[in-house]
């Protein structure tokens, strides 16, 4: 084995090539979606997108030998102070933060902007982390579980007062390394049945959820139990389930914000797509996703991207620019490499000595897994547009540094796997 003491001991270099592939193809991508054939400036020009997000790029070279630096066993140490920072942060954001599209997300200071919500992950994949791995905690035990979905849930309550909702769903990622730690499988039940009705909410009647839920619940009792007690907790579960379904229902209709409520709308009925209102993202994306056909019009050549028809196509929308300019055969490459990336990170937590640092690994690959598979969904229309980054290509400081300090975090972590963590 290679000396533990150099820097580069047993560092993934894997991980790292993977990660600076996307790193370069995003960067790339950026400058296509932003490109402009009559002023034709170059990537590095700095009016430009391109030309700002390698400042980002060269921030986080920095932020990476700076991670590297530091001790391996500072990252449990300081999880839960960072995460009082960044709750801190995510309720100073609402009262004194810049508001942009609705939403009171962002510090401003000059030109440059911050979004506290990008490091809060990070503070929470810390903590989730710290508060598994202590002596004692068992998932199984309901005390604990409070606390862990305390730990998950409070900076969602926060992001939602900005309101963030592409933001706040990322957080949901967590149920990822929890109920590989032991989570008891009823609460993977309880979320699916609430997306099932919520979704069947949205597309029927409440009439026909009760028949559909009645009928359930009736097959139930017929093939199992007659007993009073499964008698009456069959119709307890029912009853829930439709109230839960009149009060989605009313939410969605008397709540939820008219423009959030038309996103989710389109996904379910595309043919009363609004084209030139809620669904003109949506329609410009799919448009330039499809005109890429098999290989891709060729790099700075796609017509959606060249003319300004899909709005934040630097951001939320950079996948479209893939798509119309490298086709099928480049989006197949991209979704590869994010699927060898998470597939690595997933190998790096199984092969983890620590508790601490195998929960950590599987929050980064949830996180990434969530803004990989929503961003994508949310172009092709799979998904309500909600504006979440495509990790490693969508433009913006915030996110760039987020995962890159994710990452590297578990890799110096993963560098230290031999050693044993030590509470700090």
């Amino acid at each position: 084995m290679r000396r533990e003491g150099s820097f580069f001991s047993n560092l993934d270099w894997l991980t790292v090539f993977i990660y600076l592939i996307l790193l370069i193809l995003g960067w790339f991508n950026i400058y296509a979606s932003v490109y402009d054939p009559v002023q034709d400036l170059s990537i590095l020009d700095m009016s430009i997108d391109s030309g700002k997000q390698l400042i980002w790029i060269g921030t986080s070279a920095i932020l990476i030998i700076l991670v590297l630096l530091l001790d391996f066993r500072i990252y449990e140490s300081v999880a839960p102070l960072l995460y009082g920072v960044f709750i801190l942060l995510l309720i100073a954001v609402v009262i004194v933060g810049k508001e942009t599209n609705g939403a009171k997300a962002w510090f401003q200071f000059g030109a440059f902007r911050f979004q506290p919500s990008e490091l809060a992950k990070f503070a929470t994949a810390l903590l989730l982390a710290r508060y598994v791995s202590t002596n004692n905690v068992k998932l199984t035990n309901f005390k604990n579980q409070m606390v862990t979905f305390t730990i998950m849930l409070f900076p969602v309550a926060l992001i939602m007062l900005q309101p963030d909702l592409g933001s706040a769903l990322i957080f949901f990622s967590f149920f990822i390394p929890i109920f590989r730690e032991g989570l008891p499988s009823i609460y993977l039940t309880t979320v699916l049945s609430i997306v099932i009705i919520g979704t069947l909410t949205i597309v029927t009647s409440i009439e026909t959820i009760a028949i559909i839920l009645g009928s359930i619940g009736l097959l139930w009792i017929l093939i199992t139990s007659k007993s009073l007690k499964n008698i009456l907790l069959t119709l307890l579960i029912v009853g829930a389930s439709i109230g839960f379904a009149s009060g989605f229902n009313y939410a969605f209709n008397n709540v939820l914000p008219t423009y959030q409520r038309d996103r989710i709308m389109i996904i379910f009925y595309p043919n009363a797509l609004d084209e030139q209102g809620a669904g003109y993202n949506l329609n410009q994306s799919k448009i330039a996703i499809g005109s890429g056909g098999f290989s891709g019009k060729g790099f700075l050549d796609g017509t959606q991207t060249k003319f300004d028809f899909v709005p934040a196509q630097s951001t939320d929308f950079i996948f479209s620019t893939l798509a119309e300019e490298h086709g099928w055969l480049g989006c197949a490459l991209i979704i590869a490499l994010f699927v060898a990336l998470m597939m690595r990170i997933v190998f790096i937590a199984e092969r983890q000595k620590s508790q601490f640092a195998r929960v950590y690994g599987y929050s980064i690959a949830g996180i990434i897994f969530f803004h990989f598979t929503i961003n994508i969904a949310m172009t092709i229309g799979l998904f309500p547009v909600v504006g979440i980054p495509l990790p490693f290509f969508s433009y913006g400081g915030s996110s760039l540094w987020s995962f890159t300090i994710m990452l590297f975090v578990l890799l110096k972590i993963d560098m230290h796997r031999t050693q044993v963590l030590m509470r700090g």
